[in-house]
This record gives C-alpha cells, sequence and structure tokens, in this order.
C-alpha cells in the first residue's frame, strides 16, 4: 500500500504514525511513502494566504492518489480544504492529538508593549490583535526547525502544540493557548487519510483506523467552514468537543476581521450526536447564525 506524503519531518512522521497503525490492523501488509513535493513547500517566501490558502500544501499530494500513484494519502486535517475534491473520501480519522495553540518564546502575559509575534496564520495573527492591539506582528513560513529558529528577541512564535509534541520539541513551548484564548484552526490536531472513493479495497483496511469521536469533531469543524464559504480569505476557526458516539458535542465558531478589530465568536451543541452527517449540521448552523446574526456576512461583504 502506498502512502503519499510531504516531505516535512511532520508530515513523515505522521504519514509513518499512519502506516504502523495499517501494519498493526492488518499483519502482513507491506506499506510504503511517496513523497511528494508540493506548491507550499516550494514557495517559502510568499505567505500561505497570498497563494490561496487551503489547499497549497495537499493539492499534489491529492492529485497522486487519484492519478494512482497513490492509494492514500495522509494530510494534516488543518490544511484541507472544506470541500473534498470528487474522487476522493476522508477514509479514517485516526485519534486527535492537542488541538491548542503554543507560544514558544515569551508567554503573552509576558510579552511587552511592541513586542513582534511571528505567524504565517491570519487566524492566530487576528486573534493576538484582538487580545493584545499593542503587539507587532511578522510573517512566519518554513519546518517546524527553522521556525524554531526563528523566535523574535523578547518576542514569540506561535505553533501547533500536536506538531511540536509529534517530533519531540513540546519542550520548548512557553505557554499552550486555551481554546478561551485562542480559538484553533478547523481540524488542528487531527490526520485525514484519504483515498480513491472507488478503491474499496483500501477503504477497507484504512477503515479500522477511523476514531468515531475524532471524527464527529471534524466533521463538525468542516461543516462550520464549508458553510462560510469554503476556504473564506478571513481568519476562521472552530473547535468541537465530542463525549463519543451517540453523546454529546459543543462546538465553538470564530470569524475575525484580518486587521483583528472585529472578532466573532458564538457556540453551538447538541445533547446527542447522531453520526458525522449531524455533526456537520451542527458546524453549518452555527456558520450560518455568526453570518447572519453576529454580522459576519458584513465581514464577508467587505
Amino acid at each position: 500500500m502506498r502512502v503519499a506524503t510531504r516531505g516535512s519531518a511532520l508530515a513523515r512522521w505522521q504519514a509513518e504514525h499512519v502506516a504502523s497503525a495499517l501494519r498493526t490492523a492488518a499483519p502482513g501488509l507491506d506499506v510504503e511513502l511517496l513523497v511528494v513535493e508540493t506548491s507550499g513547500d516550494r514557495r517559502l517566501d510568499v505567505p500561505i494566504w497570498e497563494m490561496g490558502g487551503k489547499g497549497v500544501f495537499v493539492k499534489e499530494v491529492q492529485a497522486a492518489v487519484l492519478e494512482g500513484r497513490a492509494d492514500l494519502a495522509v494530510h494534516s486535517a488543518k490544511d484541507l480544504p472544506a470541500l473534498t475534491p470528487d474522487g476522493l473520501v476522508i477514509a479514517a480519522v485516526p485519534p486527535r492529538a492537542d488541538p491548542r495553540d503554543a507560544l514558544v518564546g515569551s508567554a503573552l502575559a509576558d510579552l511587552a508593549p511592541g513586542a513582534v509575534v511571528a505567524t504565517g496564520s491570519v487566524r492566530r495573527r487576528a486573534q493576538l490583535a484582538w487580545l493584545r492591539p499593542d503587539l507587532t506582528f511578522r510573517s512566519l513560513r518554513g519546518n517546524i526547525d527553522s521556525r524554531l529558529g526563528k523566535v523574535p528577541a523578547g518576542g514569540a512564535i506561535v505553533m501547533a502544540a500536536a506538531a511540536l509534541e509529534r517530533l519531540g520539541r513540546l519542550d520548548q513551548a512557553t505557554e499552550i493557548l486555551d481554546a478561551s484564548v485562542m480559538l484553533p484552526q478547523v481540524g488542528q490536531g487531527a490526520l485525514a487519510v484519504e483515498c480513491r472513493s472507488d478503491d474499496t479495497s483500501t477503504l477497507g483496511v484504512v477503515a479500522a483506523l477511523d476514531d468515531p469521536r475524532t471524527r464527529v469533531e471534524l466533521e463538525a469543524e468542516r461543516g462550520f467552514l464549508a458553510e462560510l464559504g469554503g476556504d473564506c480569505d478571513l481568519p476562521a476557526a472552530a473547535h468541537a468537543r465530542a463525549a463519543g458516539p451517540g453523546g454529546s458535542i459543543a462546538l465553538t465558531g470564530l470569524l475575525a476581521s484580518l486587521d483583528g478589530h472585529v472578532v466573532l465568536r458564538r457556540e453551538g451543541a447538541l445533547d446527542r450526536i447522531d453520526g458525522a452527517a449531524a455533526a456537520a449540521d451542527l458546524g453549518r448552523a452555527l456558520a450560518r447564525q455568526l453570518l447572519d446574526d453576529d454580522g459576519g456576512a458584513s465581514l464577508l461583504d467587505q
């Protein structure tokens, strides 16, 4: 079984993690990695949102599966566009790691007025600007190790806690930001395994890796993003907390202006979640409330 992945250390870790789980689920299965370079990896001098935002790290990897060069692809779920391309399906969502963001350098309360915070995410920038309008922001691109080497003097960089943990760098985090302070990216901390929708053999093997709790959380968050307009250019975030199959689910969604002057935040919940479709419906309903009742539509218009 051929697994398509980006070539970064984090992407390789994620792909090997899934490959190991596949070997456990199907003893004797031969699994190999197919490393694919993406446009997001090639153009490190351009901010992600200027290249088209979500999708710059996954399109070429998805193409390898669609073209039959690989049987499945492993992605950071936060990198996936809200809509899955025709011919592909998210076949499995393994158990989620910590979805929160982390500061490396100074803690938020210790940043002096005007301190520099480096991040390549408009979501992170907008929320920090809302909390601390005095901060100065700088773009940040590159792999984990290169970013860790760019902590501004007296400032901080923002990273996904899961990425630091997976590469054994979590001890470098100065502060883990609670979701009430910094709402995570849609799918942050989760992995998504994609394969061709008509590849019944691969679907059957990969299904063993699916975690029902993480699946409904991801579907709720992706439903929220899809209702905002797929991959809207504005800072958006969502964080779902599910009790498990058939249990309750709570979802918090956010939409903000690029400068962080306006941050809209709303919560929704269901006492009982009946499958992934119901979770996605919750996400879409929450997004509609932000757009129709809270002024989110005017942000998009602007």
